[in-house]
């Protein structure tokens, strides 16, 4: 056999060897990803029951929305993990999460809410945030699963119908200390950046400077007045290819 033919051979097997193993690789992420949002769904459930949302009617007829009120055993959580904050939820998505805070913004993009490996992670906001009613900008993270568990339906949000649908435009975030009301003002997607995740700001002008900035960036126009004695909420996740974030900033209307 010629060297020509030995070489054409050997190129061949190498070929079919790299195929083979780029396959079962990419069956083996296919369930790994699989198994691990299961893992996750079902400490979402678990989580579920320590969740206790009533909905108030309303006394005034003009009034068309339901009062809700969550009652959240924090105590219980953090005896699971001492890592949790609050509670978050996006009318029409399916965020609907208790979130934790690392120490870090590194561990839970890999480890879920019982600390163990998860390539799913988990809801969590930044390290740098405080939540001692100090913070303007809170941060909270979350991957796009394909399922749509995580922050996998927050590209929900630059949908034109569900911008324009009222009951969208309020978030609600619940702490130890409290339950957070915050109106969406901005919407949009960009290429991975710091600057609208920065928790840190020298005085209220620089903060008003930073809130013009992003509420520019809208795909949708707000007449949510800013200020910089504002509070906001920023979500961040990443589109389907990863090569940009989708973004939600609201500011904090109403706390009780």
């Amino acid at each position: 056999m010629s060297i020509k033919k030995k070489i054409l051979i050997a190129t061949l097997i190498l070929l079919i060897i790299v195929t083979f193993i780029g396959v079962v690789h990419y069956f083996y992420e296919i369930i790994t990803w699989k198994n691990n949002t299961e893992e996750n769904n079902k400490i979402k459930e678990e989580i579920e029951n320590n969740i206790t949302i009533n909905t108030y009617e309303s006394e005034e007829e003009t009034q068309e929305e339901k009062a809700v009120k969550y009652d959240i055993d924090f105590k219980k959580l953090k005896e699971k993990n001492k890592d949790t904050i609050g509670f978050l939820k996006v009318n029409n998505t399916n965020i609907e999460y208790v979130f934790v805070k690392g120490k870090d913004n590194n561990y839970y993009l890999n480890h879920n809410f019982d600390k163990k490996s998860n390539i799913a992670g988990w809801i969590f906001a930044d390290y740098h945030n405080k939540f001692d009613g100090t913070d303007k900008n809170i941060v909270i993270y979350g991957h796009n699963v394909k399922d749509l568990s995580m922050f996998g339906s927050l590209k929900n949000i630059l949908s034109k119908d569900w911008y324009n649908n009222k009951d969208n435009q309020k978030i609600v975030v619940v702490t130890e200390n409290g339950t957070y009301y915050y109106q969406v003002f901005s919407i949009y997607s960009i290429k991975p950046e710091n600057y609208y995740i920065n928790t840190e700001f020298k005085n209220n002008d620089e903060f008003y400077n930073f809130l013009r900035r992003i509420k520019s960036r809208s795909v949708y126009k707000s007449d949510v007045g800013i200020s910089g004695e504002d509070k906001i909420l920023t979500l961040s996740s990443c589109t389907n290819d990863g090569n940009k974030r989708i973004v939600l900033h609201a500011k904090l209307i109403e706390s009780e």
